[in-house]
């Protein structure tokens, strides 16, 4: 059986996420580069793989997926290793909360709003940085409660803990992020426990 196929680029926060069920599973993957943001734009030959230009896509045996949910399920049902899905109903249906949950309020509020505008932005729009922190505020209000117990679900690492730390290692790199995260202690104990397993996976 062939190696699995990653396509995307470092940055993402979403490749990252993909990445990191790969490695939490075990499986050794090949991680093709591909910058959405380049120059000269997005190459015609991706298209197949998205239909959208977006990352991660993913390929395994000529299986193809995009979107990153449908390829960390995929992984952990199609490889061996830790399973990274609660067993029970309840359990699933709580860790797809908040999957949901971080991608429909969480991500763009955290990386955008707040990371990448204080970061990548000559002049910072400040109301859309409050705005974001605002709502970021709540995001982590959700993943507080109840406090993580090691990991957000439990005794269990599950693909909720490993789609928040993407995103909120993003968050953390500049210090609204740092200051708000620090205003939940429980959840910024599991951050660094997350962050330190994380660094030991990927290099």
């Amino acid at each position: 059986m062939k190696r699995p196929i990653l396509y995307g680029a470092d940055y993402s926060v979403y490749v990252r996420i993909a990445r990191m069920t790969l490695e939490e599973k075990g499986v050794g993957y090949e991680l093709v580069p591909l910058d959405i943001f380049a120059a000269e734009g997005i190459p015609a030959w991706y298209l197949e793989h998205h239909p959208f230009g977006r990352i991660p896509a993913f390929e395994h045996d000529g299986f193809r997926l995009f979107e990153t949910s449908a390829i960390t399920r995929y992984v952990d049902e199609a490889f061996e290793g830790p399973a990274l899905r609660p067993k029970d109903p309840r359990g699933r249906a709580r860790m797809n909360q908040i999957i949901g949950m971080l991608d429909a309020y969480a991500y763009r509020s955290m990386v955008w709003d707040v990371a990448v505008e204080r970061l990548e932005k000559e002049a910072p729009d400040e109301a859309l940085i409050a705005r974001g922190l605002q709502q970021a505020n709540t995001a982590l209000k959700v993943l507080s409660s109840p406090a993580p117990r090691p990991w957000l679900l439990g005794e269990q690492l599950t693909l909720a803990d490993l789609h928040a730390a993407s995103i909120i290692g993003y968050f953390v790199k500049v210090t609204e992020g740092q200051s708000l995260l620090a205003e939940f202690p429980e959840l910024k104990a599991w951050w660094r426990r997350i962050e330190k397993r994380l660094a030991s996976r990927l290099t």
